[in-house]
């Protein structure tokens, strides 16, 4: 099982740290990582494995959340069956 993780914001050191930090905590294992910083905006879009996960999903989406309202930054986690249907017609 895999999730999909975006995060989109103001570009501030320790972005990529911080997100991979709570994965790391849950046994997330990080797959794959995009990112791109465009003037001073942060994109990015990360592949977690959540097959090992020590947590529910619903408390991993829940604390990313959180990270994002203390660090002013849209940070979502999609279960990877979700984020497939929502993308297939």
């Amino acid at each position: 099982m895999r999730a999909v993780i975006t995060v989109i914001g103001k570009d501030t050191v320790g972005i990529l740290h911080k997100v991979s930090g709570i994965c790391a905590r849950h046994n997330a294992n990080v797959i794959e990582v995009t990112q791109s910083v465009l003037q001073d905006m942060f994109a990015m879009i990360m592949m977690v494995d959540i097959s090992g996960l020590s947590t529910d999903f619903s408390a991993l989406s829940d604390e990313m959340s959180a990270l994002g309202k203390t660090e002013g930054l849209a940070i979502h986690c999609m279960h990877e069956d979700i984020f497939n249907s929502m993308h297939k017609i």
